[in-house]
């Protein structure tokens, strides 16, 4: 793969010694930034000799793919959130991986039915609740976030966000169209301010009393603990796995695909295997906050303290099917406006 993108005469130079020190390489178009990926690369370099060459984007990948057609060099595509990672299998970007190993590790609700992509991280949509404004066991459900009670006091992004449209699929899913609009109207007329802002917005709105509870994704919270100035922002709230007594807590993934002309296939479904692996999601547990796919590994320390929890099943392949209809219900309902 060349050295694309890259400006730094560093990066050039340590890109040109690791394409001359390997003979075998994997190429990754990530939009997964480099902190929470490249650590696992590394390893499995170390581990296997095979180079691992990433480009990082935050947009435009897919179209990117589009324009290279087959003398694309990538092999792996790495994105976020079932939409994303089903867009590029509906552009006919990726191609369909048959492996024992994946099918093995990966729990079916986190993987393509046909093999076009396969989580390797989860991400809980929590509610997250001001600590002293919200009594415990005040809002126990999605489904609550449309009561009344809760007028002028909910914030979330936008109601088109990938995020909110799968946690709107989840629901359509769940209770059909019709009760899922009357769900997100109830919930349109609760905000106490237009939707805006992504996760960390919602928990700092918060913490400054624009609202008293929010829709995020737990990893966020591991974020901001993290950060000097947001800590304060998530010590003002507390987190609800919502939905415990029913369906459990609505998932999303992280994960992968095989690009449909990569070069070097065998590479890269090594390395798709490894990250699915006992290691792999070891590693992958110590570097972000998000919850390995093999239930048999523990996430990371903090967010093992929040304790364990009941996770709906429902298979994401669902959820992208029903993505659009999340989409369309939000503009249906005016929930930007």
């Amino acid at each position: 793969m060349k050295c694309l993108n890259i400006i730094s005469i560093t990066a050039i130079l340590s890109c040109l010694i690791s394409q001359t020190a390997f003979t075998k390489e994997v190429n990754v178009y990530s939009y997964r930034k480099p902190q929470l990926v490249k650590p696992m690369f590394e390893v499995f370099t170390k581990k296997t000799g095979i180079a691992v060459n990433a480009v990082y984007a935050q947009k435009g990948m897919l179209e990117r793919l589009r324009n290279e057609g087959n003398n694309s060099p990538a092999d792996l595509i790495f994105t976020v959130d079932i939409g994303r990672i089903t867009n590029f299998k509906t552009a006919g970007l990726v191609q369909a991986i048959d492996s024992e190993a994946l099918n093995a590790n990966i729990p079916s609700n986190f993987r393509d039915p046909d093999g076009f992509w396969f989580g390797l991280t989860s991400r809980a949509r929590v509610i997250v609740v001001s600590s002293e404004r919200i009594k415990k066991g005040e809002i126990s459900s999605y489904e609550e976030l449309a009561q009344s009670k809760w007028k002028g006091r909910v914030c979330t992004r936008q109601g088109k966000h990938p995020y909110m449209a799968a946690l709107t699929a989840s629901v359509i899913a769940t209770h059909g169209s019709d009760q899922a609009k009357i769900w997100l109207t109830g919930l349109k007329n609760n905000l106490a301010r237009r939707p805006q802002g992504n996760d960390r917005a919602q928990v700092k709105a918060i913490y400054s009393g624009i609202c008293d509870v929010a829709v995020i994704n737990h990893y966020y919270m591991v974020k901001m603990l993290a950060d000097p100035e947001q800590k304060k922002w998530a010590e003002s709230v507390r987190i609800v796995f919502p939905n415990q007594e029913n369906r459990g807590t609505h998932m999303n993934v992280s994960g992968v695909s095989m690009a449909k002309f990569s070069p070097n296939p065998k590479e890269a479904l090594l390395l798709m295997e490894f990250l699915a692996s006992r290691e792999g999601q070891r590693l992958y547990a110590e570097k972000n906050g998000e919850y390995p796919v093999n239930a048999d590994i523990s996430p990371n320390p903090l967010v093992k303290s929040w304790g364990n929890f009941k996770q709906d099943t429902l298979g994401l392949g669902e959820i992208a099917n029903l993505r659009e209809s999340g989409v369309r219900l939000a503009d249906e309902v005016g929930y930007n406006d």
